[in-house]
């Protein structure tokens, strides 16, 4: 159904721009990689929360068991966001905290001498949990990017899975590249070898639908504060790999609470709460767009995703003939703007130029982007960058971006270079 609809319904970004607090448009924001703007819903339902059940939830009054249900509300919200039960997520502190609890828990399952495959295009997040597993007598193995294209490849994956192969840890799309990889396919040879995958979904969450269980991951994470809620993380786990992995919570906490045994820090209150309010912006979006919405949240969210996908395309096409049409620009991995390749991520390095320099710059304009490594230092190392301390320029964006914002970009990038 939605697939008809999709040629005629553009997504309305004045709409969507409505649904934040208006000074989030003050300046032209190009940093959503590190963290999405958030909708009023969300605001307004950790504001509920914290006036009206800032409590100890689960007791029996009225305030307590408010909280709960709330909190219950946004765990449920958030399964269904990605098609997946409740029992199978865990909300915790960071993406990087879960995978380092998700390793520590998995650990005692594999015999010493058993192997890990990581990558060099991993945020360190998907990166160092399983590397410091080598202090305990795993092995680990590494699977290297192309330098020149910051591209996987698929048959060297072949060579380094074997029987001892416990894991492999990719990312969905770099946080630096914004190039998509073939998490299906990666998945079906790990599975092939009798391994698990544990992806690293952050870059993609805030404009892709995460289809868990078409992908048949064993472990899907991201960050809920850069998909348009607050700063909080979520991971997804097959039951049976949950139940099978060794509690990191209280020696009391039952190894059946898996959506509890894994955040050793306890649920986050009001946080949690306000998760619903990510939900509420999907469906504002979806009733104010959707002719004929889907009859459940999960297809009206990956309905409302094909939307934010049409339009980011549009986005990056103007970044990307622009990085193209420059000898003095080198845009790092895919210079395609094509959304089946990539999310609107892109990372840059100017020739001659500052990184650092050229943010300075631009901000002038009321520009927004940043320089560094982003967590990827092992990255940015590999492709060569000059210079990894000044690091990559990134512009990221997001849904709510304009095609005039962009334009402003890129006239900005221009002036900062000729300056």
């Amino acid at each position: 159904m939605f697939g008809r609809q999709k040629q005629e319904i553009k997504l309305d970004v004045e709409f969507c721009r409505d649904q934040f607090p208006t000074n989030c448009w003050d300046w032209v924001f190009f940093e959503n990689a590190g963290g999405s703007f958030v909708p009023k819903s969300v605001i307004t339902r950790m504001t509920e929360y914290m006036t009206e059940c800032q409590v100890q939830p689960g007791a029996p009054f009225p305030s307590s068991t408010l909280a709960q249900q709330r909190m219950d509300e946004g765990h449920q919200r958030m399964a269904e966001l990605i098609g997946a039960a409740t029992d199978e997520v865990i909300i915790g502190p960071s993406t990087s905290a879960n995978i380092d609890v998700l390793s520590r828990s998995l650990r005692p399952l594999w015999a010493e001498g058993d192997e890990i495959i990581v990558t060099n295009l991993n945020h360190e997040a998907n990166s160092g949990p399983w590397r410091r597993l080598a202090e305990t007598g795993i092995k680990i193995i590494e699977w290297p990017i192309n330098p020149e294209t910051a591209e996987l490849d698929l048959n060297l994956l072949d060579r380094l899975l074997t029987d001892k192969t416990r894991i492999v840890a990719v990312p969905h799309v770099s946080n630096i590249t914004g190039s998509i990889n073939n998490v299906e396919e990666i998945t079906k040879k790990a599975h092939a070898a009798g391994a698990m995958v544990c992806v690293d979904g952050v870059a993609l969450a805030p404009h892709r639908f995460v289809d868990v269980k078409a992908w048949d991951v064993d472990f899907y994470t991201f960050s809920l504060y850069k998909t348009f809620g607050p700063h909080i993380g979520l991971m997804y786990g097959k039951k049976e790999h949950l139940l099978a992995a060794k509690s990191q919570h209280h020696y009391f906490i039952p190894e059946d609470a898996t959506s509890y045994k894994m955040n050793p820090a306890g649920p986050q209150h009001e946080i949690i709460a306000s998760l619903v309010g990510i939900a509420d912006y999907f469906e504002a979006v979806a009733s104010k767009h959707l002719p004929e919405p889907p009859n459940d949240f999960t297809a009206r969210v990956r309905a409302v995703y094909e939307l934010f996908t049409t339009h980011e395309e549009a986005l990056a096409k103007i970044f990307v003939d622009w990085a193209n049409g420059r000898d003095d620009v080198r845009i790092i991995g895919s210079t395609s703007s094509a959304a089946a390749d990539r999310a609107p991520t892109f990372s840059i390095v100017i020739e001659g130029k500052s990184s650092e320099a050229i943010c300075l710059a631009v901000a002038e304009d009321k520009i927004g982007i940043r320089h560094g490594d982003f967590y990827a230092k092992r990255l940015v190392e590999a492709v060569g960058v000059e210079n990894p301390n000044d690091g990559v320029i990134r512009c990221s964006m997001a849904h709510y971006n304009t095609i005039e914002e962009v334009e402003r970009l890129v006239a900005a990038l221009d002036k900062a270079i000729a300056a």
